[in-house]
């Protein structure tokens, strides 16, 4: 379904985020290897960033690999960097023909330099596309992610730059992995399990939660318009009272 035929008037999110579950389920239920379910989970990521991109919403973070991926079969690991080395190297041109920007939020090291360096170049050359921002976490972790920003301001404070004092809700935030984008609005998880898994710790904070028991590789438009139709139904009052909310509405 598009936008275009009949939901203009539904809320869409501003951030949307997704655990993409169930890969392996869906192959397994085919009796395949479980490459191809995230083989076929590349689909539902193209369709999802079409969508998403229609609809308006400005930016997408989607889970492609924990810190604690490594912990699966080494050939299921390797599979899965091949994979996300051949993303890299064949959806570039069309995000950026498309106004889509591509970044990468994760521990890069972890990576290898090969992998490293084609990230640096896929999101240098979509850096200057005017549309959806497409964030992909790839040995990311919601508690490395914190870590690294108390690091990073624990070295300021060390060095003198940064009073002790100064180490805010603010300071924090500024220096996490998506510190320039809003803070997310909707977090969608495919596969039937209902938990965050490490993804966003700090960012989820205020998030609308939507699990769906749809496979990832099944998850098409429709299942994501079934996600903002929930969203749209939501009161969010951020510590407010309903009645707070709807006057403010009012008003």
């Amino acid at each position: 379904m598009s936008v275009e035929q009949g939901e203009t008037e539904l809320k869409i999110p501003r951030h949307v985020t997704i655990v993409m579950d169930g890969n392996g389920r869906w192959a397994g239920a085919r009796r395949l290897p479980r490459i191809e379910g995230h083989r076929r989970g590349v689909e539902a990521v193209r369709e999802t960033v079409r969508g998403c991109g229609e609809a308006g919403v400005e930016a997408l973070t989607l889970f492609a690999f924990s810190s604690e991926n490594w912990r699966r079969p080494a050939s299921e690991v390797s599979g899965l960097m091949g994979l996300f080395r051949f993303m890299l190297e064949r959806e570039v041109e069309g995000l950026r023909r498309n106004g889509v920007r591509l970044r990468v939020i994760g521990d890069r090291e972890g990576l290898g330099e090969t992998l490293a360096r084609r990230i640096d170049e896929a999101e240098a050359a979509t850096a200057d596309a005017g549309g959806l921002t497409l964030t992909i976490a790839a040995n990311y972790g919601g508690r490395w992610d914190m870590a690294q920003a108390a690091r990073s301001l624990a070295r300021e404070v060390a060095a003198g730059r940064l009073d002790p004092e100064a180490v805010t809700e603010d300071a924090i935030r500024a220096h996490m992995a998506l510190a320039d984008l809003p803070e997310p609005d909707l977090f969608i998880r495919t596969g039937g399990e209902q938990r965050i898994s490490n993804f966003l710790v700090w960012q989820l904070a205020y998030t609308e939660l939507y699990f769906t028991p749809t496979l990832w590789p099944d998850f098409d438009e429709a299942a994501l318009w079934a996600a903002f139709r929930s969203f749209s139904k939501r009161q969010r009052r951020f510590g407010r009272t309903g009645e707070q909310v709807n006057k403010v509405k009012s008003d």
